[in-house]
């Protein structure tokens, strides 16, 4: 598909119908309530919408938007493709009041499109973990949100680290690699080793500021190497450093405060997957990352009254 927003799936709801059918289902449709797919069949007539279809296993009825963030929503799917194109395309993001003026949509309506397009995004761990024998994993962690006449008050009460009614976020970047991101309740050994121990390779060599939190962990992996960040030492030898961790963080930063201004803690998740999704497919075109994104729509529905903190 071209790359160009002239694109008929940006424009006309058929083409892009035909365009989710054929990224979810490259194989022909498949009945999203039972599986099958050898006794599936269109539903023609001038009294049913396009699209439809009728799996004559379980006798059910459904369309391609069935299980997925786009399952009951009234939203035409051409804008569906053009909201994930712009949020996959926007190195920093993009607000929502930034698209519900190029859509044509409310602000209402736009806010939620950009969670459920957030939580497609949102990826697994990958089997075995971040790197691997002969790999490097950058670890680190930086703060978002809160006040700056807060902040060096609570550093000289913290050594340092964070800032009062700032959310952590700790990130685990392969060198030439992926990067996952998570929102923590604190820092501390206690609750950063499940994330780092299920998502990272213990075959890993593992890079980190000389922070004592992660020194209690850091004998599970091939190897753990530090920088003393408090001497001002950010790089030695060209190998012992946290500058990929570190650039991945100035690009996240930018995106939380010049883009959205304000996240919410109970929101911050969907965030950190939405600048991870475009940091782990940045060597392709904006038009297969909006396809890839498309095509991890199945499984995660997300209503309103969750993304509104009601449910």
């Amino acid at each position: 598909m071209t790359a160009d927003l002239q694109n008929p799936i940006f424009t006309d709801d058929n083409a892009a119908r035909e365009a989710l059918e054929q990224t979810r289902w490259p194989n022909g449709p498949v009945c999203p309530h039972c599986g099958a797919m050898e006794r599936v069949a269109a539903v023609s007539g001038e009294k049913h919408r396009s699209g439809l279809y009728y799996c004559n296993e379980c006798k059910g009825q459904f369309t391609v938007t069935v299980g997925t963030v786009f399952e009951r929503s009234k939203i035409p799917l051409s804008k569906w493709w053009l909201a994930i194109y712009l949020l996959g395309s926007s190195k920093k993001g993009m607000s929502s009041h930034q698209l519900h003026r190029m859509l044509g949509v409310t602000y209402k309506t736009a806010w939620f499109m950009t969670h459920r397009i957030r939580e497609a995004m949102r990826e697994d761990a990958i089997p075995g973990g971040l790197g691997g024998a002969n790999k490097v994993v950058e670890i680190d962690e930086t703060y978002v949100g809160g006040k700056e006449g807060n902040k060096h008050a609570w550093k000289r009460q913290n050594k340092g680290r964070g800032a009062v009614g700032k959310a952590p976020i700790i990130s685990l970047v392969e060198r030439d690699g992926q990067v996952r991101s998570f929102h923590v309740a604190n820092v501390t050994a206690q609750t950063l080793r499940p994330v780092i121990v299920t998502q990272v390779s213990r075959a890993s060599y593992i890079m980190t500021d000389d922070a004592a939190v992660y020194t209690v962990f850091g004998r599970e992996f091939a190897g753990h190497g530090t920088v003393n960040h408090s001497a001002e030492e950010y790089v030695r030898a060209g190998f012992w450093h946290t500058n990929t961790v570190e650039n991945y963080f100035s690009i996240l930063k930018r995106g939380i405060t010049g883009t959205y201004h304000h996240v919410s803690q109970q929101h911050l998740s969907r965030y950190a997957a939405e600048f991870d999704f475009r940091y782990n497919n940045r060597d392709i075109s904006d038009m297969q990352r909006a396809v890839i994104a498309a095509k991890a729509i199945e499984g995660k529905r997300l209503t309103y009254r969750t993304t509104n903190g009601q449910a």
